[in-house]
This record gives structure tokens, C-alpha cells and sequence, in this order.
């Protein structure tokens, strides 16, 4: 029998609604068995959504990082490069720690397919994890690398969306 304590790498990509989501109902599960959890939102801020209010609000053992401006389409390239740097150096930091059960690298795959960071350094960082840490990357265009290397991957497919029928992003259901 496998070791059930070895930390899986899971990825959630594709062009449908929840990869993120998904990501946070895993940390909260993980929460709730009093684990340790790590957010770093890559290209992300502002920290107005449902999700990092109540992690915020409510679990203060959760670290969450926000690496990212509010409005990203308004954000020039060189500070979108700079964020994610950042990021990348939090989650170089975090991952071999052993400090904590459950790492979430949200929208991680957005950068790599982006060009904001290239695919071998995450490859090379996932291989120095500490051996117990699960860690979840998140983002539509995972690449095929990544894909590879994954010991779980979840595609969210778009079938309909009520935005394709002009409806605006709700508060407490998209944010």
C-alpha cells in the first residue's frame, strides 16, 4: 500500500467556472482536519471575494498572499511581471518548508502560459515540496508539462455560462 501522508500535486485547468473555487473548497476541508494551509494568489488583489474575507475573517491560520492589482487588464506588463515574481519567490520559500499540508498556487497556470514565468522553474520547485505537502495549481492553459507531472488533473469545461447571456458577475456566487 501507498503512503497516504506522500503530498499529491493536483491541477485545476480548463475554460469552465470553479478552478479557484474548488482550490478554496480544498483548503477549507483541510481547514476543518486542523491542517495547515497556504494561499498565494498569483496576478490577484484587492482581496474582495466571499472566499478571502471568510479565510481572512475566520481561519487566521490560514495564510493567504495576494500578489496582483484589482483591475489586472489596467496593469502594465512590467508590474504584472514584478507580482509575479513575487509570488514565485513566496512559493519558493513555501513549498519545501514542511510548514504546511496544503499549498494553493491560484492562477499559477494563467502566468506560465503568459510567459511571466517558465514552466521548468515550477516543474523543479514542485520536485523540492516537502514530501508531505499537497499543493494545487490552479488557472486556465495548463501546460502539458505540468499536466504530465500532476498526480491529479480536473479540466473545467465550459458548457453554458448565464455571462454569455449578458448577466454580471453576482456577489457571494462569482466573488
Amino acid at each position: 500500500m501507498k503512503n497516504e501522508n506522500t503530498g499529491k500535486i493536483q491541477v485545476y485547468t480548463g475554460s469552465g467556472k470553479g478552478k479557484t473555487t474548488a482550490a478554496f473548497g480544498l483548503a477549507l476541508r483541510a481547514l476543518g482536519h486542523h491542517r495547515r494551509v497556504c494561499i498565494i494568489q498569483f496576478l490577484k488583489g484587492g482581496g474582495y471575494t466571499g472566499e478571502t474575507i471568510a479565510l481572512r475573517e475566520r481561519f487566521p491560520e490560514c495564510d493567504l498572499f495576494q500578489y496582483g492589482s484589482e483591475a489586472r487588464e489596467m496593469t502594465e506588463a512590467s508590474a504584472q511581471r514584478t507580482f509575479v515574481e513575487a509570488a514565485l519567490a513566496h512559493a519558493e520559500r513555501a513549498l519545501p518548508s514542511g510548514r504546511f499540508d496544503l499549498i494553493v498556487l491560484d492562477e499559477i497556470n494563467v502566468c506560465l502560459h503568459e510567459r511571466l514565468m517558465d514552466t521548468a522553474q515550477v516543474l523543479s520547485l514542485l520536485e523540492r515540496k516537502a514530501p508531505h505537502t499537497e499543493v494545487i495549481l490552479t488557472g486556465r492553459h495548463a501546460p502539458p508539462e505540468l499536466i504530465a507531472r500532476a498526480d491529479l488533473v480536473t479540466e473545467m469545461r465550459k458548457e453554458k455560462h448565464y455571462y454569455d447571456q449578458g448577466y454580471p458577475a453576482r456577489e457571494g456566487i462569482e466573488f
